[in-house]
C-alpha cells in the first residue's frame, strides 16, 4: 500500500490547484502520491490562518508536500529563507516547480532531509506533521528537527484534535519543549513549540 510520505512509482501527472495563502491568490502544481495533492487540507488552511509569517528569518516546512507552506511564506515574507524537506522525491520535485512558479526559487530550497546539513539551525519551523506514521515515528521525526531551532526559535505545528493534538502537547512539553495551544478551529489544535530550554 502506498503513503504520501512514500515517492510514488507511478508517472508524474500533474494538475493545479488555487489557494488563499497569506492573503495571496497563489496557484499550486500537485499530483497523486503527494500529501493533498488535490486542494489546500484544512489543517494546513488552519495553520496559515491563525499564525501570521514572520518578517525574516530562516524557517523550514518539516513534511513540505507539495510546498503551500514554504512557497506562501516566501511570497508573504521577502525577508526569509525557506528549508522545504520532504521524504517523498515527487513532493519535493512540486515543491521546487511552485517556488519557480512563484518567484520564489532562489528562497525556497526544497530538499530530502538527509541533505539538509546538521549544522542547520531555524528561526521558526512551520509544519502539518505527517501524523499517519505512527506515534513513534511522529516522535522521532519531532525529535529530530525540533533541537535545529534557534535558542529563541519556535515551531507552528497544527494537528487534529481527534488525532492527538492534545497529547502532542503535553509530551512535547514533557520532552522539554514548552507547547502552548494558540488557536483551535475546526477540529485542529495550533501549537506553539518553544525551543528547549526557553
Amino acid at each position: 500500500m502506498s503513503h504520501y510520505f512514500d515517492t510514488p512509482d507511478q508517472p508524474l501527472v500533474t494538475h493545479e490547484f488555487t489557494a488563499t495563502v497569506f492573503g495571496n491568490d497563489l496557484t499550486f502544481t500537485t499530483a497523486g502520491g503527494v500529501f493533498s495533492g488535490g486542494r489546500l487540507d484544512l489543517g494546513t488552511s488552519v495553520l496559515l490562518r491563525e499564525v501570521s509569517p514572520p518578517e525574516r528569518g530562516h524557517l523550514l516546512d518539516l513534511g513540505c508536500g507539495v510546498g503551500t507552506i514554504a512557497v506562501g511564506l516566501a511570497v508573504a515574507a521577502p525577508g526569509v529563507t525557506v528549508d522545504a524537506v520532504d521524504v517523498n522525491g515527487r513532493a519535493v520535485e512540486l515543491t521546487r516547480m511552485n517556488a519557480q512558479r512563484h518567484g520564489v526559487a532562489e528562497r525556497v530550497h526544497a530538499v530530502a532531509p538527509d541533505e539538509v546539513p546538521a549544522d542547520v539551525r531555524y528561526d521558526e519551523i512551520w509544519s502539518n506533521p505527517p501524523i499517519r506514521i505512527g506515534k513513534q515515528a511522529l516522535h522521532e521525526l519531532l525529535l529530530t528537527w525540533l533541537p535545529r531551532l534557534q535558542p529563541d526559535g519556535v515551531a507552528w505545528l497544527v494537528v487534529g484534535k481527534n488525532l492527538g493534538g492534545d497529547s502532542l502537547q503535553r509530551w512535547l512539553t514533557d520532552q522539554g519543549h514548552p507547547t502552548e495551544r494558540v488557536a483551535s478551529a475546526k477540529g485542529f489544535r495550533v501549537l506553539r513549540v518553544a525551543a528547549s530550554g526557553a
